[in-house]
């Protein structure tokens, strides 16, 4: 009883998104299939998949540090997955690195609060000295 309150606070942090889960669940079970999957059934599933998380990144860490890298990469990932007998996962993976790869190059990179202005760096400077010489006005005042 005292280890299950051990595990529980250890990993009170460790979680997924419960929407998330949900909105999985229910692009897998669509709700007009006349199924359910209660909400017990969802928390079970995170703690498991938290498990899975952890138990892969674990494997994939030792590996990394037996190469003596210091940053998991996906290879790790895989090799660690087929280590722990789930190879039939790894070309899934390996399209969904691909996508994400994909998608970063692809998207769209946030614009600095320059860009963002419209204005160029001369006005910019311009309006901090107006801003500037009311401050030291202000500032003499009072």
């Amino acid at each position: 009883m005292a280890d299950k309150c051990i595990f529980e606070t250890a990993n009170d942090d460790l979680s997924l998104p419960k929407a998330t889960v949900q909105k999985i669940i229910s692009e897998i079970l669509p709700h007009s299939s006349g199924h359910a999957f209660a909400k017990d059934a969802r928390d079970l599933l995170i703690e498991c998949c938290v498990e899975f998380i952890t138990l892969i990144s674990s494997e994939a860490n030792d590996i990394a540090e037996k190469e003596t890298k210091k940053t998991i990469a996906c290879e790790h990932i895989t090799k660690a997955l087929t280590d722990l007998g789930f190879q039939d996962y790894v070309p899934e993976v390996l399209l969904a690195a691909g996508d994400h790869k994909e998608q970063m190059k692809n998207r769209e990179k946030k614009q600095s609060k320059l860009e963002q202005s419209g204005l160029s760096e001369a006005e910019l400077q311009r309006q901090q000295e107006e801003l500037f010489g009311a401050a030291r006005t202000k500032y003499a005042q009072g």
